[in-house]
C-alpha cells in the first residue's frame, strides 16, 4: 500500500488537474465542513447545556480576524504547493518538490495551520463552545496523523532533505523569522 502511494504521489498532474481538485477540496472545506462544524457544535451546545463563548459583537470580530487570517495563510500554501511545488493539498495529487520556502519556513504545517485557526474562527464568531472542541479534537487527529503517516511518507519521498527541514523548521507553531 505504501510503495503505491509513493508511486501515485511521483505522478505530475497538469494545472487544469490540479485546479479541479483544489475547486472540489474548496467545496468540501470552505461550504461543507463549516456548514456540519456548526450544525454539530450547536447540538453539543444544547446537548450539554453551554452557553455561548462570548458576548457580541466581540465574538464576531474574534471570529472574523480569525477567520481571515486561518484563511489567508491556508491559501497561501495552497498556492505555494501549487505552484512552486507542482501539486495540490490532496495527497494522491502531492507536491512535486520539497517546498521550503515561506509560509513552509516558518512551520512545516502552515495549511493545517490556517485550517485550525480558521475553524476556531468560525467558532468563536458562531460563539459556539461545542464547535470549538469539535475543532480542537479534530485537530488533534489531523496532527497525529500528519506525525504518524504523513512524516513517514515525506521521509521515504525526500530522503535526507526532509530530514534537514524537519530539524530546521517547527512543526506547527511559526517562527516568524526564517525564510527560504
Amino acid at each position: 500500500m505504501r510503495n503505491r502511494f509513493l508511486t501515485q504521489a511521483k505522478r505530475e498532474y497538469s494545472p487544469r488537474q490540479r485546479l479541479a481538485a483544489l475547486l472540489v477540496e474548496a467545496i468540501f472545506f470552505m461550504v461543507i465542513f463549516p456548514f456540519a462544524l456548526l450544525l454539530l457544535g450547536g447540538l453539543l451546545d444544547r446537548w450539554l447545556g453551554w452557553s455561548k463563548l462570548m458576548q457580541e459583537p466581540i465574538n464576531a470580530l474574534i471570529g472574523w480576524l480569525l477567520i481571515v487570517g486561518g484563511w489567508l495563510f491556508s491559501m497561501w500554501s495552497i498556492y505555494v504547493q501549487f505552484t512552486l511545488g507542482r501539486g495540490t493539498p490532496v495527497p494522491l495529487m502531492a507536491t512535486q518538490k520539497l517546498i521550503i520556502r515561506p509560509p513552509y519556513a516558518y512551520c512545516r504545517n502552515p495549511m493545517s495551520l490556517g485550517a485550525i485557526v480558521l475553524y476556531l474562527g468560525v467558532s468563536a464568531a458562531a460563539s459556539s463552545p461545542g464547535a470549538a472542541v469539535l475543532v480542537v479534537l479534530g485537530a488533534v487527529a489531523l496532527l497525529t496523523y500528519i506525525k504518524l503517516a504523513e512524516e513517514k511518507e515525506m521521509i521515504a519521498r525526500f530522503g535526507e532533505e526532509y530530514l534537514a527541514y524537519r530539524r530546521r523548521v517547527p512543526f506547527l507553531i511559526p517562527r516568524l523569522r526564517g525564510g527560504g
